[in-house]
């Protein structure tokens, strides 16, 4: 059974930018540790992409917490991970897993796209 729902786009010239303005204080904010080890292994060129699709990722988990980020939710609550070849997985701790849990939530169903500019990201809880 469907719990809730969750979706986001996310420009990646905006994050670009804030990571510009920022600098790592914008990536340790964002990103959680074991995200930050995986960030930090990627070619230059491709951390714009992958703080985009975290940032979407966290704002539509957020949205199906029905908090969004804040509210005692952080973006340090929720990680999202990738092996290749698979689907990513999300870790949920703190407060949104103390939310989740309460939801009801058994499943956290998450999709990443992107697409020249823009990343998306779209999440099924599922209870």
């Amino acid at each position: 059974m469907i719990v809730s729902i969750g979706t986001d786009i996310c420009s990646y010239t905006r994050i670009e930018a804030a990571w510009r303005r920022f600098g790592d204080r914008f990536v340790e904010r964002v990103l959680s540790v074991g995200e930050r080890y995986a960030f930090a292994e990627l070619a230059i060129p491709n951390r714009a992409a992958y703080l985009c699709k975290r940032f979407a990722a966290k704002e539509a988990l957020g949205k199906a917490l029905g908090t969004g980020i804040g509210r005692g939710i952080s973006w340090q609550h929720i990680e999202v991970r990738r092996r290749k070849g698979e689907a990513p997985q999300v870790i949920l701790s703190g407060e949104a897993k103390a939310r989740a849990d309460a939801m009801g939530v058994a499943r956290i169903h998450l999709s990443l796209s992107d697409e020249k500019d823009f990343a998306l990201a779209f999440v099924i809880f599922e209870g």
